[in-house]
């Protein structure tokens, strides 16, 4: 039972840090969690994430192709007294 009431305080720690976490729980207490506000909070938090594995596939393919562009390095020789 300690364990749960831990877990909980350390959840009350982090809503009482961040103004938007604790306003969004304080929206779902009043809205509920399957109302229609979450449900398209949740889609957004989904279409977010998708934007920005856009940008890092687009991004991986630039240095992909950069890479694969450049000539290969020639080899020198280093003499050593």
């Amino acid at each position: 039972m300690k364990e749960k009431n831990a877990k909980e305080s350390l959840k009350d720690d982090h809503l009482l840090s961040c103004p938007v976490a604790t306003l969004f729980a304080e929206l779902q207490e009043l809205l509920g969690a399957k109302s229609s506000f979450f449900k398209h909070m949740n889609q957004s938090r989904i279409e977010f994430l998708k934007a920005l594995r856009s940008l890092l596939d687009g991004r991986i393919e630039s240095l992909e192709k950069r890479a694969s562009a450049r000539p290969p390095r020639k080899k020198a020789k280093i003499r050593v007294e």
